[in-house]
């Protein structure tokens, strides 16, 4: 399963920002209702064809900034994907599809920057975290969230013991190194540096050659995960996770893991002993948001607003620290930053943005952090609420 991430979704929005097609669509996975996908599909880009017209694109050039859309319109695509939700954004010189386990309500906007607040339930919610496979003879990093798990490469990381430790066998004494990686001397394998032990095989000996093997795990864990706030999880047998704890400086490795030999258990086995471990953390962060605004907003203190024409400015110009907004509302309107006008529109008119969407798009682009669920769990089921920075 492929998860679309973060650092994608705000590659999205980073695009250059022009004639930007955003088309959501849900998928029939088997079956004869497989069919009816490329009829959706269609229906969708005749859709997106008339909202380019309507602003203003000439009927060429419309139809040739949609022409790449038709490579997906194939049975071997509609019949091989096996998730539930299609998203597609189409703009000058940009075509990027993903298919993903979510079932979006069909959705076609044209603005000029890509739309994507369907996707955030991916993101937060999240369930966005991280598994570390723990073996002496096979180490797998995962990133995964509430739909899957699936294997990532870690640049320098070493795989397994004998990978990470250099057995010196002419040396007296028993005595071993870190392994340097194939990219040089020069690498976070190093730290905490060279360990010699005066070698015998009892079992001492032999933690502490693991300890160094995971200290060199960690120190390429720590180049990944750098600025990362997702849990992390420990799989393995159980005197492995107190040996990688130790020499662990990630700071949100939580306590739970998943006890037994890894090595035997595919990706989705580890996703379902993991999920129900990981999803009470989700809940409880959005909880704790959702009770913090409720404390700023009712002291006065100026650091909360329900009101959307405060924090669409407030988004823009990088005030927001955190944001709760509904998943399955829109507000159509526009946004004037040369005067930070907010206009806001009962129904959608040609040029409209979903101001919704808006907010949550400023909010990543600036570092904030957005949680999207249902309106009526948000505080006066109003359909956005903010803290702000300052």
């Amino acid at each position: 399963m492929t998860l679309i991430s973060r650092e994608e979704i705000k590659t999205l929005l980073e695009l250059p920002r022009q004639n930007s097609v955003s088309i959501y669509m849900p998928m029939q996975t088997a079956g004869p209702e497989v069919r009816q996908n490329s009829i959706r599909f269609k229906n969708l880009v005749k859709d997106a064809e008339a909202r380019l017209i309507d602003a203003g694109i000439e009927h060429n050039d419309a139809v040739a900034l949609l022409a790449q859309s038709h490579s997906l319109d194939r049975t071997d695509f509609w019949e091989q994907t096996g998730d539930q939700g299609l998203a597609v954004f189409i703009s000058n010189n940009v075509f990027r599809y993903y298919t993903l386990p979510l079932e979006f309500d069909e959705m076609v906007v044209v603005t000029d920057r890509f739309h994507i607040k369907p996707l955030l339930p991916i993101l937060n919610g999240d369930g966005r975290y991280y598994l570390l496979a723990l073996s002496q003879k096979d180490v797998r990093f995962f990133e995964g969230d509430r739909y899957g798990l699936q294997e990532v490469e870690v640049e320098n990381m070493p795989k397994s013991l004998d990978e990470a430790l250099n057995y010196d066998e002419t040396a007296q004494d028993g005595q071993f190194r870190i392994a340097t990686s194939k990219g040089g001397t020069a690498n976070s394998f190093q730290q905490p540096g060279s360990f010699h032990g005066q070698g015998s095989p009892d079992r001492d000996k032999h933690q502490e050659s693991i300890l160094q093997f995971f200290h060199a795990v960690n120190g390429a864990l720590e180049e990944k995960l750098r600025n990362q706030t997702a849990p992390l999880m420990l799989a393995g047998v159980e005197y492995l996770m107190p040996l990688y704890r130790e020499a662990n400086t990630y700071q949100h490795l939580i306590e739970d893991g998943i006890s037994g030999n890894q090595e035997i258990l595919t990706a989705d086995q580890l996703h379902e002993r993991a999920w129900p471990i990981v999803e009470p953390l989700f809940y409880q962060s959005q909880q704790e948001v959702v009770e913090r605004f409720n404390m700023l907003y009712g002291s006065n203190t100026g650091k909360a607003s329900n009101d959307l024409k405060e924090i669409i400015p407030a988004a823009y110009y990088q005030r927001i620290d955190s944001l709760i907004v509904a998943a399955n509302r829109e507000q159509w309107g526009l946004f004037d930053p040369s005067s930070d006008t907010v206009f806001l529109h009962q129904e959608e008119e040609t040029g409209d943005d979903d101001l919704l969407d808006f907010a949550a798009a400023y909010t990543l682009l600036n570092g904030g952090t957005v949680y999207t669920i249902g309106s009526e769990q948000i505080p006066f089921s109003t359909p956005v609420a903010a803290i702000f920075r300052y």
